[in-house]
C-alpha cells in the first residue's frame, strides 16, 4: 500500500543542527584528569533534628565524593580552593569552600512551597509559581507507596481534573482514564499521549478480541511501564501545557520521567515483598432454601404441577440439602503477589548512573495454576563535560511480561449457578459432570490465555550550549513491542456428554509487534531583556511508527496435547494480516516573557502534519496564550504575614486530535480469505474521503493560586471550558452500498466545563511530628451542544442536544401491576405497545458529578503514615440479574415476590419461563430508570504504614519495613458489587494488602 511521504528534506534539519556542535564535544566522555590533595578534610554535617547520615559531599569539577556515615561525620581529600558540594533529598544544596581542615554544615529541608517546585512540561521545565498552565504531578514519594503494577493506577484520586478507573481485577488489567471529560464520539479518540522520557508511547490497543482474556478490556500496552521505575509523572490539561503538542494534545498529554543516578559512591537498594488480593466485595445471593421456595413458586405460578426432567436443581436429581456459596468457590480465591527490585546508583558530579532490575509475580483469584510474571530492566546515565557546555543522559527500559489467565471470568457464572448445584470434582480429582445434568463451571478454565510481552524504550537527550544563553539540543527515541497472544479452546472444555474430540479443538493466535522512532532537534535561547527574561525554544519533530498485526485460528488437531502447534492443526485459517506506517512531521516553538517575576506571558505553537490525512489536509497548526499575574510580588502586598503566595493565570488555545487509525481516507481491500476458482480474492474495506480533516479542541480556563501562612496553606482554583469540534466519526451508510460507513467530520460540537479545587495544609510542623493533608475536588460536566441533523442521523438514538454523551436512555418504570404482578413501564406515545424508539424518554446521566481525594501524610520520628481516600458522587447501574426470577438462576437474597391480586411486590411475580408477560417485563424492568441507583463511594484506595530503623542497629545499613494496602475500605449505598467498576459480570478490582523491606547500604 502506498505510504504518504511527508517533507522528505526535514531530516536534513536533525543532521544540520546536530553538525553545529563542536567537534570537542565528542571528546568531552574520555576526559580524565589528575589531581593533587594537600589536605583530608572532615566535619559533621546536621540538620534541625541532629546528624544526617548519607549525604553527598563531592569536590566541584573532581571525580572525588564520599558520604556522611550514621553520626553525619565524613572525610574528604580537597586542596585549598576546592569547593565542597552538599547534597541530600529534601534538603537545599550547600557549598562550601576549603579554606581549612574541619567544615561542619548544618542543612535547611528544601520549601515545600509552590514557588520551588520545579514542574516538567516536557520541552521545557518551569518553577511552578511561574507556570502559566494547568499541570497535575506526583512523585516517586507517592508512587512508590502502592501495591500496584499498571501506572494509572498510582495517579487514581490524586490529580483534579483526572479521571480513572479500572477496567478488572485480573493480573495485568487495563484502565481507562479521561482528563476533563471525554471530547471525541469516538470511543477510541478519548486516549491522552504518552510521553516517557521524551519518547511518545502509543496507548492503542494491542490485544484481539479473539485472543485477548474476557475481562473487560484488551491488552494495555500500558502495562509495560513499570511503576517503581518512575520518578515524577505530570499531566498536562489546559490549552498553554497541551498545545507544543499539537495535534496530540486534545485529551491530555501524561509525561512520565523516570529515575535518575545520584552523585556519590554506589549505592546498593533492595526492596522486596509480599501481598495477598481478594475481591472488593461480593453480592448477596439466595442460599439454597429461599433459592429453591422461589423455584417452586415459580412452577406453581406457572400452573405446572410436576417438575420437568431437566429441572435438575428442584425435581430431586440434584441434592436439595446441598449449599454452596460459588462467588467463593469460583472468584472467592487468594491473589499471591510477590515483587522484588536491585538498584544500582551513583557517580561523580560529572557523570551519575543508575541500573536497575524488578521482577514480580501475581496468582489469580480463580481456581487453576494462573499467574502473571513481569521483569523490567532500567539503565539511567547522565554526564556533562568539566565546562558544563556539553550534556547527554541516556536511558532505557526493557519490561518483559507473560500474562497466563483463563480466558473465561467466572464472575458472571458463579452469581447465577443454583446455590444447590453439584460439587465440583468426583473423588478421583476428575471434573464432575453429573451425570450429564451439570456443566461444570470449571470446565472453562481448560480455555487458557497466554500473553507474552516483551517492550523496549530508549531515549538519548544531547545538548550543547554554543555560547552564553544559548543552547542547542537534540533528542533521539525508539520503542520496540512485540506481542504474542494465544488462546486454547480445547474440546476438554465441554460436556463428554456431548462427545467432542480433539477434531473441533480451536488454537487462536495474535503476533503484534509496533516499533517507532522519533528525532526533535531543538533550540533553545535564555537572555535578559527590557527588565525581564525572555525564553525562546524552537524545534521540530520527525516521527515514525510501524504496526504488523497477524491473526491466526488452528481447528481441528489429532490430539490437544499438539493444540499449541499451529502445523498441527488440520486447517489454518488468517483472519488478519497487515502492515500500518504512521508518519508525523511537526515544527514547533516557545516564547515566554517574565517580567520582574511579576508579569508571565507564555505562546506556545505547533504545525502539524500526519499521514493520517489526505492531500491538502495533512497539516494543521495549533497554538494557545497562556498569562500570570504573580499579585504576592506586588509592592502593596510585600511583608504580609498572612498571604505568602498569590497568582492569577489565564490560557486559551487549540489541540487536535488525529486518533482515527491509518489509511482511513484511502479506498482500502483486504484479502477475502475465500478461495474462488482457486484464487483468493480482494474484498473492499472503505470509501475514499480526502476531505476529513483534524478535530480541533479549543480551551479555555482560568485559575487562581494562593499561598498563605509561609506557604503552610496553599488552595489552587481552576475553571475550565473546552470545546471540541469537526468530529471525526464513522457515518454509517445503507447496507445498499456495500459499507458500512464512511469516515467523515461531523459538525459536532462537544463541550467538557469544570471547576477543579486543590488544596495543601502544613498541619504540624515540630522536630519529631510532621502532619501534611491534601485534598483535591473536581466537579465536571460534559454536554453535547451542537449536531446538525442528529434527528435524521444514526446518532438520533444515542445522543441528545444539551446532555452528556455519557447517558442512558431508558424506560420510566411505573411499578408493578397489581392485578398481574407484572413490572411496568410507561408507554409514553400511547400506542399501546413498548418500544425503545419511541418508549425510552427518560435520560439518566452518567458522568460523575464530582470526584477527587483526600490524602494524609503524618511522620513521628522513624514513623511514616500515608493515606489516601478517594470518593466519587456518581450514579450507576444496580446489579440485574442474568433471568427474570424464578428460572434456574440464583438471586440476590431478600427479594419478595408478587404472589396474589393486591400484592404490591416489590419484586415481580416469579415465572419459570411460561409467563411471557413476566419474561417481558423483566427485560423492560432491566432497561428502565430503576435499575439507575446512587453508585457513589468513599474508598480508602490506599494506605502505607513504614518504619525506619536505626541504621546503628545494622551497622549503617538503612532498613525500611513497611505495610502497604489498596482498595481497603469502602463506603457505599450500593449493593450491586464494586461501585467503581462499571463492567456488572466481570472480576472487579481487588484489596490488597503488602509487606516488604527495603535496604539501602
Amino acid at each position: 500500500m502506498k505510504i504518504i511521504s511527508i517533507d522528505k528534506g526535514f531530516y536534513a534539519i536533525i543532521l544540520g543542527l546536530f553538525l553545529w556542535c563542536p567537534a570537542r564535544a565528542n571528546t568531552v566522555l574520555a576526559s580524565t584528569g589528575t589531581y593533587f590533595f594537600q589536605q583530608q578534610v572532615h566535619g559533621t554535617v546536621t540538620d534541625a533534628s541532629g546528624p544526617l547520615p548519607g549525604v553527598i559531599i563531592a569536590v566541584k569539577g573532581k571525580n572525588i565524593a564520599v558520604n556522611s556515615d550514621t553520626n553525619g561525620n565524613y572525610t574528604i581529600a580537597a586542596s585549598a580552593g576546592d569547593t565542597l558540594i552538599f547534597s541530600f533529598i529534601g534538603f537545599k544544596r550547600v557549598e562550601k569552600t576549603v579554606s581549612s581542615g574541619a567544615i561542619n554544615v548544618v542543612m535547611e529541608p528544601e520549601s515545600s512551597g509552590l514557588e520551588e517546585v520545579v514542574i516538567n512540561t516536557g520541552y521545557y521545565t518551569v518553577k511552578d509559581k511561574q507556570r502559566t498552565g494547568s499541570i497535575s504531578r506526583i512523585t516517586s514519594k507517592d508512587i512508590g507507596d502502592q501495591p500496584v503494577t499498571n501506572v494509572l493506577a498510582t495517579m487514581q484520586g490524586r490529580m483534579a481534573g483526572v479521571d480513572i478507573i479500572q477496567d478488572g481485577g485480573s493480573p495485568g488489567g487495563s484502565f481507562q482514564i479521561k482528563i476533563r471529560g471525554i471530547n471525541s464520539l469516538r470511543r477510541d479518540g478519548n486516549q491522552p499521549l504518552y510521553v516517557i522520557d521524551g519518547v511518545p508511547y502509543s496507548s492503542e490497543t494491542i490485544g484481539s478480541p479473539d485472543t485477548s482474556t474476557s475481562t473487560a478490556s484488551f491488552t494495555s500496552p500500558l502495562n509495560s511501564i513499570n511503576p517503581s521505575d518512575i520518578e515524577s509523572i505530570e499531566v498536562l490539561k489546559d490549552a498553554d501545557a497541551t498545545s507544543i503538542y499539537g495535534s496530540r494534545g486534545a485529551n491530555g498529554v501524561v509525561l512520565i520521567t523516570t529515575k535518575k543516578g545520584k552523585i556519590g559512591k554506589t549505592s546498593v537498594n533492595v526492596l522486596a515483598s509480599t501481598a495477598i488480593g481478594k475481591v472488593t466485595k461480593m453480592i448477596d445471593l439466595m442460599q439454597t432454601p429461599e433459592y429453591l421456595e422461589m423455584r417452586r413458586q415459580a412452577f406453581a405460578n406457572d400452573g405446572i404441577d410436576t417438575y420437568p426432567d431437566f429441572a435438575y436443581d428442584i425435581n430431586g436429581t440434584w441434592d436439595q440439602n446441598r449449599n454452596t456459596d460459588w462467588q467463593k468457590e469460583l472468584i472467592g480465591g487468594t491473589a499471591h503477589i510477590t515483587s522484588a527490585q536491585l538498584s544500582l546508583s551513583g557517580g561523580s558530579e560529572n557523570t551519575q548512573y543508575l541500573l536497575s532490575g524488578t521482577y514480580r509475580s501475581e496468582t489469580t483469584v480463580t481456581p487453576g495454576d494462573f499467574r502473571y510474571d513481569k521483569g523490567a530492566a532500567h539503565f539511567n546515565m547522565n554526564h556533562r563535560s568539566q565546562d558544563n557546555k556539553f550534556r547527554l543522559a541516556v536511558t532505557a527500559n526493557y519490561t518483559s511480561q507473560d500474562n497466563n489467565l483463563p480466558s473465561t471470568d467466572l464472575t458472571a457464572i458463579s452469581r447465577k449457578l443454583a446455590p444447590n448445584a453439584p460439587k465440583l470434582y468426583n473423588e478421583d480429582g476428575s471434573l464432575n459432570w453429573e451425570d450429564g445434568t451439570f456443566e461444570n463451571p470449571l470446565a472453562a478454565l481448560e480455555s487458557k490465555a497466554s500473553i507474552k510481552t516483551n517492550d523496549l524504550l530508549a531515549n538519548t537527550l544531547m545538548s550543547y550550549e554554543l555560547f552564553r544563553d544559548f543552547e542547542v539540543k537534540l533528542n533521539l527515541g525508539f520503542t520496540d513491542l512485540s506481542n504474542n497472544e494465544e488462546r486454547i479452546m480445547p474440546s476438554t472444555m465441554y460436556n463428554p456428554a456431548y462427545g467432542i474430540g480433539s477434531s473441533e479443538s480451536l488454537l487462536l493466535t495474535n503476533l503484534t509487534s509496533r516499533k517507532s522512532w522519533i528525532a526533535e532537534p531543538q533550540l533553545h535561547w535564555k537572555k535578559d531583556m527590557a527588565g525581564g527574561v525572555l525564553d525562546v525554544l524552537a524545534g521540530a519533530t520527525a516521527q515514525q511508527q510501524q504496526s504488523k498485526r497477524l491473526y491466526q485460528i488452528g481447528y481441528g488437531f489429532s490430539s490437544n496435547s499438539l493444540i499449541y502447534d499451529l502445523a498441527s492443526a488440520g486447517a489454518v485459517f488468517t483472519t488478519a494480516n497487515d502492515e500500518a506506517v504512521y508518519r508525523y512531521q511537526a515544527f514547533f516553538g516557545r516564547l515566554n516573557y517574565n517580567w520582574q517575576d511579576r508579569y508571565i506571558i507564555n505562546l506556545t505553537g505547533r504545525r502539524d502534519g500526519s499521514s493520517r490525512f489526505g492531500p491538502g489536509k495533512q497539516f494543521a497548526s495549533f497554538g494557545a496564550v497562556g498569562m500570570a499575574w504573580l499579585f504576592s510580588n506586588e509592592a502593596f502586598l510585600n511583608g504580609s504575614k498572612v498571604l505568602s503566595f498569590g497568582k492569577l493565570r489565564a490560557s486559551y488555545g487549540t489541540t487536535g486530535n488525529d486518533q482515527i487509525g491509518d489509511y482511513q481516507f484511502l479506498n482500502s481491500y483486504a484479502s477475502s480469505g475465500i478461495a474462488y476458482q482457486g484464487v483468493i480474492g480482494l474484498t473492499p474495506q472503505r470509501l475514499y474521503n480526502p476531505d476529513f480533516s483534524w478535530e480541533v479542541n479549543k480551551k479555555l480556563e482560568m485559575g487562581l493560586e494562593m499561598g498563605f501562612l509561609k506557604n503552610r496553606v496553599s488552595l489552587s482554583v481552576a475553571h475550565y471550558r473546552n470545546r471540541s469540534s469537526n468530529q471525526l466519526v464513522g457515518i454509517p451508510l445503507p447496507g445498499t452500498t456495500g459499507f458500512a460507513s464512511v469516515n467523515a467530520n461531523l459538525a459536532a460540537t462537544v463541550q467538557n466545563t469544570g471547576f477543579e479545587f486543590t488544596l495543601g495544609t502544613t498541619n504540624v510542623e515540630t522536630k519529631d511530628f510532621n502532619w501534611t493533608s491534601s485534598l483535591n475536588l473536581t466537579i465536571a460536566r460534559n454536554k453535547l451542544i451542537e449536531f446538525p441533523g442528529l434527528e435524521s442521523s444514526p446518532y438520533a438514538n444515542t445522543y441528545i442536544i444539551g446532555q452528556s454523551l455519557n447517558i442512558a436512555r431508558l424506560y420510566h418504570y411505573t411499578g408493578l401491576n397489581e392485578q398481574t404482578g407484572v413490572y411496568q413501564v410507561q408507554d409514553f406515545d400511547g400506542d399501546g405497545a413498548i418500544t425503545a424508539a419511541n418508549d425510552k424518554q427518560v435520560i439518566a446521566d452518567l458522568t460523575p458529578k464530582f470526584f477527587g481525594g483526600f490524602q494524609n501524610q503524618l511522620s513521628y520520628k522513624n514513623w511514616k503514615l500515608d493515606f489516601l481516600f478517594q470518593f466519587t458522587k456518581q450514579k450507576n447501574y444496580d446489579y440485574i440479574p442474568s433471568s427474570a426470577a424464578g428460572l434456574p438462576y440464583n438471586q440476590p437474597s431478600g427479594q419478595v415476590f408478587w404472589q396474589q391480586s393486591g400484592d404490591k411486590g416489590p419484586q415481580q411475580i416469579t415465572t419459570t419461563g411460561a409467563n411471557s408477560a413476566a419474561v417481558a417485563g423483566y427485560y423492560q424492568y432491566a432497561a428502565s430508570d430503576a435499575v439507575i441507583v446512587d453508585g457513589s463511594y468513599i474508598r480508602l484506595k490506599n494506605i502505607a504504614l513504614s518504619y525506619n530503623l536505626p541504621s546503628e542497629a545494622l551497622g549503617g545499613i538503612r532498613c525500611r519495613l513497611f505495610f502497604q494496602g489498596q482498595n481497603l475500605l469502602t463506603f457505599t449505598p450500593y449493593e450491586g458489587g464494586d461501585p467503581e467498576f462499571k463492567y456488572a459480570g466481570y472480576l472487579p478490582p481487588l484489596k490488597i494488602y503488602s509487606l516488604g523491606a527495603q535496604l539501602t547500604f
